[in-house]
């Protein structure tokens, strides 16, 4: 249901700048807006970082037509988890490799975005046998856009600078009872086993859940979406972060709750690896399917503490309707539960061991 934007808007900076900003996009496109005050605003559900709306105005030509935009208003206090600055720059840049939408203005508190016209996937897309393949594909694509900067692994200083704010941030109840004090010596440790061998290093999105894919229904076409956290990482740790996320629903009545019993079994964890490593074009040896699943089965350790910090960072921050503490407990209970199965050995973890403990 359409609402009036000043009326939903209410609370982001300046409205004046807002409408300024709404209206110039208008004019780069050929339309002229009449009343800025009576916008279609939709709110889109899903985003745990920033609020993200649909904007409709008619087309100058008329004819029912109607011009669709995308505005994002950035959270509160998410500047602890990334440079909004650095965020955008990438955005930009992968709009440049003709990935993802165009950024069509900025104010202060958020962005226009091009609206994609293609359907966002839902948590069982991830699953569906013909939509996971084009995703294995899209994520070797994206791995592989050469991006400013240096092509270094971030999610060690990453997961060390937020277990620093999340220290400073929470009570000493939740520091003891989500053992914080002790997530540096995890960490280290994690850094230390999952570094020891090569690992291939790539552009990475770090946060593909079903929310941030779209496809073009008639032609199927995957974009990926949403950046804040995407940096250089190992493949390994990207994929390990999209298996994860499909024990998730963020579009039920508890949105924060995750069910790892649908985390994907073996032969489908094997499935996707292959056409991900395939999209290259030649087909990979079974050792290097079973080596790079190897590599992603030990990642997931890395993933669940690090969404368990922003779970627990956000509780403090951010005041979107969602229960961020009660989500962090989970991935740091899944992380606990699974380490031994995980890390309990020098070589490779037996798959009878991984498969059992996510059920």
């Amino acid at each position: 249901m359409a609402i009036k934007t000043i009326e939903l808007l209410k609370g982001c900076g300046s409205q004046e700048e807002i409408m300024e900003v709404l209206a110039a996009v208008a004019s780069d496109l050929g339309d002229v807006i009449e009343d800025l005050n009576n916008l279609q605003v939709i709110p889109l559900k899903g985003a745990m970082t920033n609020e993200v709306f649909q904007i409709n105005w008619p087309t100058k030509n008329g004819g029912g037509g109607l011009r669709k935009v995308l505005v994002r208003l950035y959270g509160e206090g998410v500047e602890v988890f990334f440079n909004r600055e650095e965020e955008v720059r990438t955005f930009e840049c992968i709009s440049n490799h003709g990935q993802g939408p165009r950024l069509l203005g900025r104010f202060t508190c958020g962005r226009v975005e091009e609206f994609i016209h293609a359907k966002t996937l839902s948590a069982a897309d991830l699953r569906d046998p013909e939509i996971s393949p084009l995703i294995a594909s899209k994520m070797r694509e994206f791995h592989s856009l050469h991006m400013p900067g240096p092509k270094k692994i971030q999610l060690w200083q990453r997961l060390r600078k937020w277990l620093s704010q999340a220290k400073s941030l929470c009570s000493p109840k939740d520091i003891k009872n989500f053992g914080l004090d002790n997530l540096d010596e995890e960490i280290n440790m994690l850094e230390k086993k999952l570094c020891e061998r090569y690992q291939e290093i790539g552009f990475c999105h770090n946060d593909l859940q079903y929310g941030n894919i779209m496809m073009e229904v008639e032609t199927r076409a995957i974009t990926i979406i949403d950046y804040e956290y995407a940096s250089y990482n190992p493949v390994a740790y990207d994929l390990a972060n999209h298996f994860c996320e499909m024990a998730a629903d963020y579009h039920t009545d508890t949105p924060h709750v995750l069910d790892y019993s649908k985390y994907p079994g073996l032969e489908e964890r094997q499935r996707f690896i292959r056409v991900y490593l395939s999209s290259e074009g030649k087909k990979p040896s079974k050792t290097k399917v079973e080596q790079l699943l190897n590599s992603v089965e030990k990642y997931t350790l890395a993933n669940h503490l690090f969404w368990g910090l922003w779970g627990l960072i956000s509780s403090y921050v951010n005041k979107i309707d969602f229960d961020y503490k009660e989500y962090a407990r989970q991935r740091f209970q899944q992380y606990w539960s699974t380490k031994p199965a995980l890390m309990g050995s020098e070589g490779n973890v037996s798959e009878d061991e991984i498969v059992t403990s996510f059920i």
